[in-house]
């Protein structure tokens, strides 16, 4: 019996909608509300090489328009699928609006790490706009907590070329929020030391209460102290008893007077 092709070819008389099928390359168009913003050549040109050699192991999401269909998710294959002069390309075609569109695109980006933490700011920013929704109604749809958007709103408040410079020092999204304490004039410096000095989170948190003028607060590690001897003597029999249950053949001897109480134990290294 024949095998049926994994892939099947557009019939644009049949309902494609949850299937795997192909369509021309030339008939998708570009998602507008695409959070990603910044693609890598040479990671593309990878990508297109492994296509070439591979196939396309996982296909793109769209949804089907008047005009043709519309790219949900998978923009770096469809870059590449171009670079190699793909006509077809495997698609999974679903039925939603704009609006669930923009969302399947952010969360799709963002579930697979695709985006640095600035897109996903702007991401964010561009669905509450355009949309005209509050920031609970986004985390909401994105199944994230409010407090996390509000956070990824935050760093748009850093100017493009101190966002700029602190993807390049590779800051993390914790150090690039940290900045926000620091005064406008402070924060590229800031930021070029954390990057050349390889500053972890706490190593910058420091820096930036430095830099403020402040004590950097040293958390002490909490000892529980019990002042009633009792508890140690017990503590310390238990010890000796659970060391003879191991198999530890020691001896404690202990003397008792009015001032103290004196253990002397014995341990064999053998």
């Amino acid at each position: 019996m024949a095998l049926k092709p994994l892939f099947q070819k557009h019939n644009p008389y049949e309902n494609p909608v949850n299937r795997v099928v192909e369509i021309p390359v030339s008939a998708i168009t570009p998602n507008p509300a695409q959070p990603r913003v910044i693609f890598d050549d040479y990671e593309l040109s990878q990508l297109a090489v492994s296509i070439r050699q591979n196939g396309m192991l996982q296909p793109i999401t769209v949804r089907r328009l008047e005009t043709g269909y519309e790219l949900i998710s998978g923009e770096r294959r469809l870059r590449a699928a171009k670079l190699i002069n793909m006509e077809q390309i495997p698609c999974i075609v679903i039925s939603t609006d704009s609006e669930s569109s923009a969302i399947f695109a952010v969360l799709e980006n963002i579930q697979r790490a695709d985006l640095n933490y600035i897109e996903e700011a702007l991401a964010i920013k561009s669905l509450i706009e355009h949309y005209g929704i509050t920031q609970e109604d986004c985390a909401a749809k994105l199944g994230i907590a409010q407090s996390t958007v509000a956070n990824k709103l935050r760093l748009l408040r850093l100017t493009d070329e101190e966002k700029s410079l602190a993807l390049r020092f590779r800051l993390n999204e914790r150090q690039a929020r940290s900045l926000l304490k620091l005064p406008p004039e402070k924060r590229i410096s800031a930021i070029e030391k954390i990057g050349s000095l390889q500053l972890n989170t706490l190593q910058t948190d420091k820096l930036i209460a430095e830099m403020l003028g402040e004590k950097p607060i040293v958390r002490k590690k909490h000892v529980w102290a019990f002042k009633h001897v009792g508890l140690y003597i017990n503590t310390f029999n238990k010890t000796i008893e659970s060391m003879k249950s191991a198999g530890i053949e020691c001896e404690a001897t202990k003397n008792r007077t009015d001032e103290f109480v004196e253990y002397i134990v014995k341990i064999p290294l053998k």
